[in-house]
């Protein structure tokens, strides 16, 4: 349990955890790309629930990857995301068998937006150096 809280929450990680969310993020444009990879994954999950989650992955990445207080990874967290959200779908308004969803983008703030606060409150409740 050591190592773990030590790789997604201490500082010496931080960096990994940032650019690991960057190109993590890449990755998932990159799969959506694939023709019939959405589809595919509908048989899994919603596209809710896989918004909801990816992007709730981000958003932890980021706020655990930044720098500065709280406040300031909670907001680069969620501004972060907004963009992340909105180049998804404007690459998938470009593809022939994929469509950009405004509501996509919803779930994706929304899911930045929760988890954000959710991290804030834990870092204040366990005293978490900034």
């Amino acid at each position: 349990m050591k190592f773990l809280e030590q790789l997604l929450l201490t500082s010496s990680h931080a960096r990994l955890r940032y650019w690991g969310a960057m190109g993590l993020f890449l990755l998932v444009v990159a799969i959506g790309s694939i023709p019939g990879a959405r589809a595919d994954a509908a048989k899994i999950a919603s596209g809710v629930v896989l918004h909801s989650c990816g992007y709730a992955t981000l958003a932890f990445l980021i706020f655990t990857g930044s720098l500065g207080t709280k406040a300031q990874r909670a907001i680069k967290a969620v501004l972060t995301i907004a963009v992340m959200g909105a180049l998804d779908e404007f690459v998938q308004s470009f593809l022939p068998y994929r469509h950009g969803a405004v509501e996509d983008w919803y779930v994706d703030c929304i899911a930045a937006m929760t988890t954000a606060s959710l991290m804030w409150m834990l870092w204040t409740a366990r005293r978490v150096p900034v």
